[in-house]
């Protein structure tokens, strides 16, 4: 059910509110020396906001404007380099699909018989792919959209906490490489540049209803604009840090309104898949790892089932090689775009049958 809007004073002061919270986090992280404070900062303090009830509301298309630095940053990482080595990534590419359907194999029943979902809603649930397009597809085929929804945030909040601990204490990897250069030491005209790229590939992308076109319309024309030379560099560091601040906040308030209930038998069962998850993303890297596919940070990037925007944001700052981590999670978002609906509809036509 959507949420009342808001008269605009009060939904300013909430905003407001929010940010302030989301300011504090990352002070108090800053202070103790903590991992991505820019971060994880805003997201636990969020969190813990909304789950005592305070007033918060998310920026709205700010937050989204948010993805959109993430995409170009992507976006400037394909470069002809990448490209020529995309042949040699098709043996792990390939176990995608494979990965996915395993994923759902054991998913929907365990939200069907673990968590009491219908049908509907615990196959989308299991579903790996965007948040937004598996809620929405879930809303198409008559799933329950608030335990979509919150099943799917979860899987982003544990897999965001869980993921930077495992590469820290596993891989020895620390999370402290620079996102960027300064804003002070980039060319005007690069800047420029990439303003009018985050713009017309955001908005262009909506117009074509492309699936994640905040992120997806700015990565595809500065893909474009970095083969061909023209765009050399990620945005800067100060708004790569303001896209980690907002992607914190955006994750942190979607828990606004969350009842003991939702808790107790939504949240819990989704961070109990997350620990599934984990397992399979596990299984998967050491199988690209010990067969020669790909280096165990990027192996464990590429199949840890997070977002598109929150995984890129961790490859940046373990200085792993953005390419290959966003070639595998496009090719997983976009079998699971495509293919979700298709296998619904099969699934359910034999159980009418």
């Amino acid at each position: 059910m959507p949420l009342p809007k808001l008269p605009v004073p009060n939904l300013l002061f909430r905003q407001l509110m929010t940010v302030a919270l989301g300011l504090v986090g990352t002070g108090a992280f800053l202070l103790l020396s903590l991992p991505l404070p820019f971060l994880f900062g805003p997201m636990l303090a969020c969190l813990i906001g909304a789950l005592i009830g305070a007033p918060l509301q998310g920026l709205g298309q700010i937050s989204v404007g948010a993805r959109a630095v993430l995409g170009i940053a992507i976006g400037a990482a394909v470069t002809p380099a990448l490209v020529a080595r995309l042949p040699q990534m098709l043996a792990s590419v390939s176990l995608i699909p494979i990965y996915i359907f395993v994923i759902g194999l054991i998913g929907v029943p365990f939200f069907r018989k673990v968590c009491g979902f219908d049908s509907v809603t615990a196959f989308y649930a299991a579903m790996p792919g965007g948040a937004a397009d598996m809620t929405i597809f879930g809303a198409e085929a008559g799933a329950n959209v608030r335990q979509l929804s919150l099943v799917h945030v979860t899987r982003l909040l544990v897999i965001m906490v869980v993921a930077p601990v495992v590469l820290v204490q596993v891989y020895g990897v620390s999370l402290t490489h620079p996102v960027g250069e300064p804003a002070a030491q980039m060319a005007l005209s690069q800047m420029a540049l990439m303003v009018v790229i985050g713009l017309v590939g955001w908005k262009g992308g909506l117009k074509i209803r492309l699936f994640g076109a905040a992120i997806l319309g700015p990565l595809i024309l500065a893909a474009i604009f970095s083969l061909t030379g023209v765009l050399h560099q990620r945005p800067p560091r100060e708004a790569l840090l303001a896209a980690q601040f907002l992607i914190g906040l955006g994750i942190g308030v979607s828990y606004v309104g969350v009842t003991m209930r939702e808790l107790r038998d939504t949240v819990f069962g989704g961070a109990a898949f997350v620990v599934i998850l984990a397992l399979l993303a596990a299984i998967a890297t050491e199988i690209v790892t010990l067969s020669g596919l790909a280096p165990p940070v990027e192996g464990f990037l590429a199949f840890m089932p997070g977002g598109q925007a929150e995984m890129s944001m961790l490859a940046i700052v373990t200085g792993a090689d953005l390419g290959f981590v966003i070639v595998h999670h496009l090719t997983r978002i976009l079998v699971v775009i495509m293919g979700a609906p298709i296998l619904f509809r099969i699934l359910k036509s034999r159980e009418d049958r």
